[in-house]
């Protein structure tokens, strides 16, 4: 099983304040790797490094991902501790109000800006820490980077379409940038994405769940499209990150894969 095998291995995780970021990050500490949890928010660092320094070695650094300076000094700081940086997962992103449509608005209602936020967050948010500790990978020849895409890039899912094209982006990035490394680089160094299904969150709970705890209307739509009938539990993507970061998925990159309970296999008939 050696080649599952990720002990000792320096991992970075974007967004690791959040809940997506702070299960990954659990997960791999517990499978031996020293992980470094990236945030722009000095208080949630603080309660996640409180919660995950039983798993194993972790730290915290305040960092901006839309921040080309911020995200180099942060690489230097790491570099300078560890020597390398072998995973990346680019955990940052999410939704936010502004851009997500009600049942009654239409895309005319949308407000630009808050569009152009969640774009560049998801996006940029992925494409810049890429450039930044790709090119550390690069350097040493080896790593793997992990990113964040989404049910909404397989086909439209109404009322979040900000949500939805930055992650289309996330896709077509990954391709491409798994395609740049192993062509200009090395094969060692890939590059591919994960795509949740629906797993009921803070940023989402609202449209999910009713206040007496019941399910709206969305989530039957929803369940009636996934196979599994259920929503996904965060614990659940852990061990498809734990397989592309390890040597087991030594020739897949460039890859895109649904994690969703058959949502994207199924018609709906």
């Amino acid at each position: 099983m050696s080649m599952f095998d990720l002990s000792g291995n320096v991992a970075i995780v974007t967004g690791g304040g959040g809940v997506l970021g702070s299960s990954i990050s659990k997960s791999l500490l517990q499978a031996g790797v020293k992980v470094v949890i990236l945030d722009i928010r000095q208080e949630a660092l603080d309660t996640r490094i409180e919660e995950l320094k039983e798993y194993g070695e972790v730290s915290g650094l305040v960092c901006n991902v839309l921040d080309m300076d911020s995200l180099t000094g942060v690489r230097q700081q790491i570099v300078d501790k560890w020597g390398r940086i072998d995973i990346l997962v680019n955990a940052a992103g999410g939704n936010m109000p502004g851009a997500t449509l009600t049942e009654e608005q239409t895309i005319f209602d949308m407000k630009v800006t808050d569009f152009q936020k969640v774009t560049d967050l998801n996006m940029n948010g992925t494409v810049y820490p890429s450039m930044v500790f790709g090119e550390a990978m690069a350097k040493q020849g080896k790593g793997s980077i992990i990113n964040i895409s989404s049910m909404a890039t397989y086909s439209a899912i109404t009322r979040v379409p900000g949500y939805s094209v930055a992650k289309s982006g996330v896709n077509i990035f990954t391709q491409w940038l798994a395609t740049e490394l192993a062509m200009k680089f090395n094969e060692k160094i890939r590059v591919n994405a994960i795509a949740p299904g629906f797993f009921i969150g803070d940023q989402n709970r609202a449209v999910l769940i009713n206040p007496d705890g019941s399910y709206t209307e969305r989530s039957k739509k929803v369940l009636a499209k996934t196979p599994m009938k259920r929503f996904g539990d965060i614990t659940e993507l852990n061990g498809i990150v734990q397989f592309l970061c390890s040597d087991a998925a030594s020739f897949i990159t460039g890859a895109i894969i649904p994690v969703d309970g058959g949502f994207s296999a199924f018609s709906g008939v």
